[in-house]
């Protein structure tokens, strides 16, 4: 698993703008280029080929333990592999532990944990997320 965590954080490259609702796992690894969900979607895949049950995660991960980043914070998405008898939450995208992490909802894909199904435009005006450590 962490072969494979590594190589999909290899490579794809963190790019918000590069956002694309469409994109399929092939789509990350051709492009090289995503968002956390796409790193997830890569890694997941390599996974469930190699016969290792993987599933998605979308929730928060805020800023705790690590060095403050200038972008806001935002939803998440890692994923949750199945080992000896567990599951372990690892992360392709910052491929260390993090700690703060506030799980939403899990499922195969992105597509069974949507935080909303909009038609048509959407505009998000605000969104605020704080975490601290307690």
């Amino acid at each position: 698993v962490q072969a494979i965590l590594d190589f999909t954080h290899q490579r794809i490259a963190f790019d918000y703008m590069k956002a694309d609702p469409f994109r399929t796992a092939f789509g990350g690894f051709s492009d090289g280029v995503g968002v956390c969900r796409d790193y997830a979607h890569l890694a997941i895949t390599l996974c469930r080929c190699l016969n290792i049950p993987a599933r998605y995660c979308t929730g928060y991960l805020g800023d705790i333990g690590v060095p403050r980043d200038p972008n806001p914070m935002d939803f998440s998405a890692w994923m949750e592999v199945y080992l000896g008898g567990r599951w372990y939450t690892v992360d392709a995208r910052h491929n260390s532990p993090r700690i703060g992490r506030i799980l939403m909802a899990r499922g195969r894909d992105a597509t069974d944990v949507a935080m909303s199904t909009a038609f048509g435009p959407a505009i998000l005006r605000q969104f605020d997320v704080v975490t601290e450590e307690i």
